[in-house]
């Protein structure tokens, strides 16, 4: 209500102090009262009680108003009864007791009836006790909603507990005048008889004729009394600190640290002996609070009414000025006219009613003031339209409140709660430019100092003087309580007198110097933090520029963010097309080579080129996986497949495709072997295969003369790959930017790739969990060296080729083959065929469901891509008649989606084509539960029929001493086409050949030489 009430958001903060002044002085009265009666019952020092009387308070003030309500409704009967026992004792014990305070009402008056002096002395007093208004709101303001039920009930309580106080404070005012009488009365020193204790103690004795105990319940009546009313004194104090210092610093510590602040201040007066000068403090704070409550009345009485101010009650920062000189202006000349009233310099009369001139004088002014200033200033800006709807969020807090209170703030550019506008520092008040304080003092400053002067300087020195004068005040009021103590107990001796004065003067003369550097200190602080601020500021706003920008880029990069996922889509779906279209095709030649290589009647010197085929054609299908790879890799669904591998059989085949491709060229290829190689090893094939044929690759390609060499090691499960070659080797400057994407170094003479190899063989090496380095010279060279970790899967269970399989063993199993295409059924009919199985075709769906109804197949190989009933809605409604059959799907279409749809579908498993018949003869016997029936492998050659002379034997052991495979290879080529009879022999040792088992060459070898050496002897 003050700062809607013409006093303005920095003015109320006055009017605060002034409550929390207040507080802190009642607590000390009221502790002190309640410190007495701990004295009078325990026997303690008056200090100690002073210590319980204050800090007794805190912990149940901590919980807060709810804990204090029920703190008064439990203690509301006992404390009643024990307020009200004593009158109705007196009454019985002592009738005259009302006659006796009239004669002694007219003995204190000397006989001249009612003396007007005393009366305004009394009414000075009781104006104090107005500021305790805002105790009494604290407590309505959690009053119900009215409604029409509760309507009587509503206005009784507002009006007993608002207004209505004052009757009840009368009354025992007068009751409190009847128990001094009766104190009196009863032999208590005149000093003493306003002391709470002592007019309790006489009542209650003649209640219970006892003093012990009368004492005992005076002493539990005042301090249940005591604690009633100074735990709401404590509460109000912490909220009156709380919003002076929040307005001023924009900071909230907390309700408690005000809470310790107040009754700290507190038990200084109490310490200080502030109950003796009780009606100077009292007199003194009376002239300041009624002119504050005189101006507020004036305000809502006078102003409002005739519109001489806004009709709106507004409260919040946002839309108060600073100062509103209506409610200040009038405040201060009536305290300061009353003040000088009450020390005696307009006379006796005066003096004594000088809370009567600070009342009607501010509730003069009040409506003037307004009538010269006008209406329109009481609010800084418009209300915002924003803020009209019922009820808002705030963008600090993100709570939600009612419309009164949030306001809009320009600087967030949202809605704002009142609590978050009180403590903002960033705005700086930017949303009521010409009505801050610092304006204010700016116009004061450019109107009333010298021009010379620089503004800043003028600014500072009536900062400092401002600042000054309000702390050299506050400190005269506190230290001048303290001194009155002591000038009171010495103004009958004069030199003593004189002494404290001076003393006083010395004392407080000394504090303004401090005073004075302190001011300094705080000013010069409010400047620094100013700058800071308005550098902040700047800071921030180059930030929010910077972020603006970073926004505009971020949407841009979104943009092409979609661009490119709608380009990668479209690319996977081409990748998608086109790999089926290129696979189906593919299926045919890879399988149709393993046929031809299966076939005996193929002449030994044509295997070779079938085997090439075959080769080559798997390559290409692994072409095309690596480029559905780096689809997945950049469309983050790239998986590891951890497999066992054949190594050696692994090995050959990149020797085999890397070293034709070398020879092509005129290059020498080496393939060295370190240490020996284990069987198999696990890891993902397809992954390992793709590094090392980009490798290969670009060793063979920008390799114009010399030698490639492929280099194996193994140990401990590590495996390390090197390929060395004499190209033209990379430059130091560049050998960290040949693995960024699409890096392609300067090459004149050769064609230059995609760029992409290197970036994905390095990827992939780090997937793995391996690492891939280069060390190259310009002009002679480079070695790439790839280590991955390959853990050792032993030997136990010896790789078989498929070629080695010619059945099966146990019934025949009846398999359904599902595809549109007959060339497709067809390749599948030439590989399992022979093998022994029973096999049926199907053209599409409808047919396949047929099948399946009438010749019960024991497995289905199904196509996906098939006219009219596709592969997926077959395999569905198979599951949906109730058939288990196994469904092995063979498509071309090899995305996880598609994959994820078969599954779904109720296939058991997934193959791609073109198919590797490996693949495929695990998967029959993974689902048909088959043991194959594989070749008689003859481990002991019939040298003497097979074996070819003593001197091949010799010559084949040199080649196989100095490891050179390659020269034996050839050797043994030779050896077929000149000795037909010994082909078995050189096919068996070709086959060793190529899985690098060195020690079982050496091992026939010298087998057939000892025999060959046997029959010579």
């Amino acid at each position: 209500m003050t700062r809607s009430a013409g006093f303005g958001y920095i003015g109320s903060t006055i009017t605060s102090l002034i409550y929390a002044s207040f507080t802190f002085t009642l607590f000390a009265l009221e502790a002190s009262i309640m410190s007495l009666a701990i004295e009078l019952y325990f026997h303690i020092p008056i200090a100690i009680a002073h210590i319980i009387s204050a800090v007794t308070v805190i912990p149940l003030v901590t919980f807060g108003i709810t804990t204090i309500s029920r703190l008064q409704m439990w203690t509301q009967p006992l404390w009643l009864v024990l307020l009200i026992a004593p009158y109705i004792a007196v009454f019985m014990r002592e009738p005259d007791s009302m006659m006796t305070v009239q004669a002694y009402f007219w003995i204190a008056a000397s006989g001249q009836g009612f003396n007007w002096l005393m009366f305004g002395s009394a009414t000075t007093i009781a104006f104090s006790m107005v500021a305790q208004i805002g105790e009494q709101v604290d407590f309505l303001r959690f009053m119900p909603v009215l409604t029409e039920k509760n309507r009587m009930r509503w206005w009784l309580a507002t009006i007993t507990a608002g207004p209505g106080w004052i009757l009840f404070g009368m009354a025992r005012q007068l009751g409190g005048a009847l128990l001094a009488h009766l104190a009196v009365r009863h032999g208590i020193a005149p000093i003493h008889a306003h002391e709470p204790t002592q007019m309790y103690l006489v009542a209650y004795a003649d209640l219970f004729g006892n003093t012990e105990l009368a004492l005992t319940v005076t002493t539990l009546f005042v301090v249940i009394s005591q604690i009633k009313i100074n735990v709401t004194n404590a509460y109000a104090g912490s909220l009156a600190w709380s919003n002076f210092f929040s307005r001023l610093t924009h900071s909230h510590p907390g309700r408690v640290v005000w809470l310790v602040f107040n009754v700290s201040v507190a038990l200084l007066l109490m310490e200080f002996g502030v109950f003796g000068a009780l009606e100077k403090v009292l007199g003194l704070f009376s002239n300041m609070s009624i002119a504050w409550i005189s101006a507020v009345a004036a305000e809502l009485l006078i102003n409002k009414p005739l519109g001489l101010s806004t009709k709106a009650v507004e409260f919040k920062r946002a839309y108060l000025p600073d100062l509103n000189p209506v409610g200040t202006l009038s405040t201060l000349c009536a305290s300061i006219v009353s003040i000088l009233a009450y020390l005696g310099f307009f006379g006796a009369f005066a003096q004594a009613f000088s809370a009567f001139f600070a009342l009607s004088l501010a509730f003069l002014l009040v409506p003037c003031i307004a009538l010269l200033y006008g209406s329109q200033r009481y609010l800084a800006r418009d209300i915002h339209l924003n803020n009209m709807t019922p009820v808002s969020r705030c963008t600090i807090c993100e709570n939600h409140f009612e419309r009164e209170d949030v306001a809009y703030c320009p600087v967030y550019e949202d809605s704002i709660c009142s609590l978050c506008c009180t403590l903002d520092s960033r705005c700086m008040d930017a949303c009521k430019p010409g009505v801050r304080l610092d304006d204010y003092l700016q116009s004061f400053a450019e109107c009333c100092l010298p021009g010379w002067m620089n503004l800043g300087v003028r600014l500072r020195l009536i900062r400092f003087s401002l600042l000054f004068l309000f702390l050299a005040v506050l400190t005269s009021i506190f230290v001048g309580i303290i001194y009155y103590q002591d000038l009171l107990l010495a103004e009958h001796y004069l030199p003593s007198f004189n002494l404290l004065l001076a003393n006083f003067v010395k004392v407080y003369a000394s504090l303004l110097v401090f005073i004075g550097l302190c001011t300094w200190w705080l000013i010069l602080n409010d400047e620094s933090r100013r700058v800071a601020h308005e550098e902040i500021a700047k800071q921030t706003q180059r930030l929010l520029m910077e972020i603006d920008e970073h926004k505009k880029t971020d949407a841009k990069l979104q943009q092409a963010t979609k661009m490119a996922d709608r380009a990668n889509s479209a690319k996977s779906r081409f990748l998608s097309s086109m790999s089926h279209e290129i696979r189906t095709p593919l299926n045919s030649i890879v399988g149709y080579a393993y046929i031809l290589q299966k076939d005996p009647a193929i002449p030994a010197h044509r295997r070779q080129a079938v085997d090439i085929l075959k080769r080559n054609g798997d390559h290409l299908s692994a072409l095309i996986e690596d480029i559905l790879d780096i689809a997945r890799i950049e469309a983050r669904k790239f998986e590891l497949r951890q497999e066992p591998i054949d190594f050696p059989g692994f090995i050959e085949h990149l020797v085999s495709v890397f070293k034709l491709q070398a020879e092509q060229k005129g290059l020498s290829f080496y393939c060295q072997i370190i240490n020996t190689l284990p069987q198999r090893v696990r890891g993902d094939e397809k992954r390992v295969g793709q590094i090392l044929i980009n490798l290969l690759g670009n060793a063979v390609k920008f390799t114009v003369a010399g030698e490639v060499i492929f280099r194996i090691g193994f140990s401990c499960g590590v495996t390390t790959f090197q390929v060395v070659d004499t190209g033209p080797g990379i430059h130091k400057d560049q050998l960290q930017n040949i693995f960024q994407p699409f890096t392609q170094l300067p090459n004149e003479n050769l064609d230059a790739g995609s760029g992409l190899g290197l970036t994905i063989s390095k990827i992939l090496c780090e997937i793995m969990g391996g690492e891939l380095v280069v060390v190259s010279d310009q002009g002679k060279g480079s070695t790439f060296t790839v280590r991955l970790l390959l853990p050792n899967l032993g030997s136990e269970q010896q790789y078989i080729h498929e070629e080695d399989i010619i059945g099966y063993q146990g019934k025949r199993q009846k398999i359904l083959i599902v595809d549109d295409q007959p060339d497709h059924r067809q390749l599948i009919l030439s590989i399992l065929e022979p093998l022994g199985f029973v096999l049926i075709e199907a053209g599409g769906g409808e047919e396949c469901l047929d099948k399946v109804e009438y010749d019960a197949p024991d497995l289905v190989l199904m196509d996906l891509s098939m006219p009219g009933l596709d592969g997926a809605a077959t395999a569905h409604l198979l599951r949906q008649n109730g058939n288990a059959t196994p469904i092995v799907v063979l498509s071309a279409n090899a995305y996880p989606a598609d994959r994820l749809n078969a599954v779904n579908a109720g296939c058991n498993d997934f193959l791609v084509k073109p198919i590797h018949v490996s693949e495929l003869l695990y998967k029959l016997k993974l689902h048909l539960a088959l043991n194959w029936v594989y070749q008689d492998d003859e481990t002991e050659l019939q040298i003497s029929d097979q074996s070819p002379s003593l001197d091949i034997v010799q010559e084949l052991t040199g080649y196989v001493r100095i490891g050179d495979l390659q020269g034996l290879n050839q050797y043994l080529t030779r050896l077929i086409q000149h000795h037909p009879e010994y082909s078995y022999f050189a096919q068996r040792m070709m086959s060793l050949a190529g899985e690098f088992d060195l020690l079982e060459i050496k091992k026939l070898l010298h087998i057939a030489s000892e025999a060959l050496s046997g029959n010579d002897r």
